[in-house]
């Protein structure tokens, strides 16, 4: 079928909407038609190449919207469900077998190899040339065949997929990783540097979890206000001052006992690490190139732990119904982080991010 789509077709390019060909859906497979998809970090770095996903392709992972058709072997879903619609996992590996989705060993070819779980795409372009998936479903798109494991059933009829769009990600990947990976103990300090979608999300996953000290730090005030608002009980402006692993040990009286690294900057996880008290552990979140560090006096010498955690450590169709919950319940204010677009201005919508105009930018296709 003839669908419109933002077409990636040379590194760090524009997006492009246009006409492309999608295929029917396959043996446990949906068709949904996407009425909402957030934007997510990972998109642009795909889009500049820093995950070399195959171009020309269609990005976006942070899908959301209604099945219209079912392939074989399904019996989940029926035509008509609201779904949001997250990573793809291969379902037979050891990880997956043991019920961690998030570590499935076929993760990174499936995800970002341009390609389906079954080792093919369902785009093309109008003249025949195979278009790359992204995260087994593309959603910078009208529609997006994807895999029953990918999709979660939304409820509520009622619940606006605008907003569940974005869960499929950077919000289940912040909340997750404190939540589901950190598990702080009630009364326990945390810090988080950055205050993107995904530090935003720790930061409210933080007061749900019953921290005594969240401690925000960014380099945008009106940020770092949002951030108090949201469950932070101090934050540190990183441009203001001299020393920021001073500043945040000082309020927490020697070091927190957990920090999560969202930046993907190799100085900031040096210093989210530095943030930790004895046995502390620091989680890192963000795609982050080498970092050389000294492991004695940095690490070891202290007892701490440094993680990296994919997806929150999120088993999606468990983990975002809850979220859903605690948003219902007023306890996960995500949707103060969004500001959405008609889906014609994708560009304009980055452009206002990297402007801190808005910190999740999430596109309306209808």
């Amino acid at each position: 079928m003839k669908i419109k789509a933002a077409v990636t077709h040379s590194k760090g390019e524009p997006f492009v909407i246009e006409d492309v060909e999608l295929a029917e859906p396959k043996i446990g497979e949906i068709l949904v038609r996407i009425t909402a998809s957030g934007i997510c970090h990972t998109d642009e770095v795909v889009q500049n190449q820093f995950i070399p996903v195959p171009l020309p392709a269609v990005l976006g992972h942070e899908g959301a919207g209604i099945v219209e058709k079912v392939g074989l072997g399904v019996e989940e879903f029926q035509v008509g469900d609201h779904v949001g619609i997250t990573f793809a996992s291969c379902g037979t590996c050891p990880c997956c077998q043991k019920a961690k989705p998030y570590v499935c060993k076929n993760f990174n070819k499936i995800n970002f190899g341009g390609i389906q779980p079954d080792g093919t795409s369902r785009l093309k372009t109008m003249d025949g040339q195979t278009i790359s998936t992204m995260f087994g479903q593309s959603s910078f798109a009208t529609y997006a065949v994807v895999n029953q494991r990918s999709a979660v059933k939304v409820e509520d009829p009622e619940m606006d997929l605008g907003l569940v769009a974005p869960i499929g990600c950077g919000i289940q990947t912040g909340a997750g990783t404190v939540l589901n990976r950190l598990r702080p103990e009630f009364g326990s300090s945390i810090a988080v540097f950055g205050c993107g979608t995904v530090g935003m999300s720790a930061i409210m996953a933080a007061k749900i979890a019953g921290c005594a000290k969240i401690i925000a730090v960014g380099g945008n005030n009106k940020s770092l206000e949002l951030a108090k608002e949201l469950g932070a009980t101090h934050t540190v402006n990183r441009k203001e001052v001299e020393d920021v692993v001073a500043a945040v040990k000082e309020i927490s009286g020697g070091g927190v006992n957990y920090s999560v690294d969202t930046t993907g900057n190799g100085d900031c996880v040096r210093k989210s690490l530095a943030f930790c008290d004895f046995d502390g552990t620091c989680a890192v979140v963000g795609a982050t190139g080498d970092i050389t560090f000294n492991i004695q006096n940095e690490l070891m010498g202290d007892g701490k732990s440094l993680i990296g955690v994919v997806e929150g450590d999120s088993i999606p169709k468990d983990f975002i119904p809850k979220l859903i919950d605690y948003h219902r319940r007023g306890l996960f204010p995500f949707d103060k982080l969004i500001k959405f677009y008609p889906f014609e201005q994708i560009n304009e919508a980055i452009e206002e991010s990297h402007a801190g105009k808005c910190i999740k930018a999430v596109l309306r296709m209808e």
